[in-house]
This record gives structure tokens, C-alpha cells and sequence, in this order.
């Protein structure tokens, strides 16, 4: 009886020791997005954005310039506001704007920040937008769509 228990012993040990052989592995690389250069966003775009409900609730044009300096932001009827490019990374470019005058809460100052990605003659994005408020509602998220103007 000792016998055989030391010898299931044995051949435990030695299946396990041994590689596994036959799990197949996934070797198909993951999809990577190309790279977003400035030069992708360069150009006007009218953006319209929505609250968290869906509700549209601000539109604005963006220009764009191929490289870091130049952005702008223009609500209808207000002068254009200096839009500061972040970053660059992967096939987004995150921008910052403010303070400013909030177009949404009049009074009130906003400091935003956007993450933007292209798509053929669409971008969309998502800013944060943070007002100079002492309440629960100093934050606001909006969801962006933009198309390029010709």
C-alpha cells in the first residue's frame, strides 16, 4: 500500500512539473490607435455640448492651429477665449481655458478642462468644468460634439 501511495505521489509531482504544452496562447496584437498630431485638429470646429442628462446645453466654435499656440473657443455674441493645449497623447489633446467668463452661469467665473479625440470631420470630448463657487455645484461634466466647419 505504501508502494503505491508513493508512487501516485511520484506521478502527481511529475505531471505537474512538466510545461504546459497544449493551452494556445492569443498571439493576435492588440489594435493601438495611431497617434493624434496637432495637425489633425487643425482647422474650425462648431461644438455643441450636452450635460450629463443629454440635454444640449452650450454651443461654441474651436479653431484650431497645428501646433500649441492660437486655440481659441468663441460663444455666440463673446469675444474669443485663449484655449491652452496640455498634451498630446495617444489620439487625444488635452486643453485647458480660464478663468472666464462662464457663458452658462453669468457672473460667475470658469476655469475648463477638455480631452478631445478626432474622427474623420468629428471630434468628442468630455470637459470639466469648474466654477468659482462655494456650493455642491461647482462642477459641471459636458459632453462634446464638434464638426468641422468648412
Amino acid at each position: 500500500m505504501r508502494l503505491f501511495a508513493c508512487g501516485s505521489l511520484l506521478l502527481v509531482a511529475v505531471a505537474c512539473s512538466r510545461p504546459d504544452t497544449g493551452t494556445a496562447r492569443d498571439t493576435t496584437a492588440t489594435a493601438t490607435p495611431p497617434a493624434a498630431s496637432l495637425a489633425d485638429f487643425a482647422g474650425t470646429w462648431q461644438v455643441r455640448g450636452n450635460n450629463e442628462a443629454g440635454d444640449s446645453i452650450i454651443s461654441y466654435r474651436l479653431v484650431a492651429t497645428g501646433d500649441t499656440t492660437g486655440w481659441t473657443m468663441t460663444f455666440p455674441g463673446r469675444e474669443p477665449v485663449p484655449v491652452r493645449v496640455v498634451s498630446v497623447a495617444g489620439d487625444s489633446v488635452i486643453a485647458e481655458a480660464g478663468p472666464y467668463a462662464s457663458a452658462l452661469r453669468p457672473g460667475v467665473q470658469v476655469r475648463t478642462h477638455s480631452i478631445f479625440r478626432r474622427s474623420g470631420d468629428t471630434i468628442v470630448g468630455v470637459t470639466h468644468a469648474r466654477y468659482d463657487v462655494r456650493t455642491a455645484d461647482s462642477l459641471m461634466t459636458i459632453r462634446s460634439t464638434g464638426t468641422r466647419v468648412p
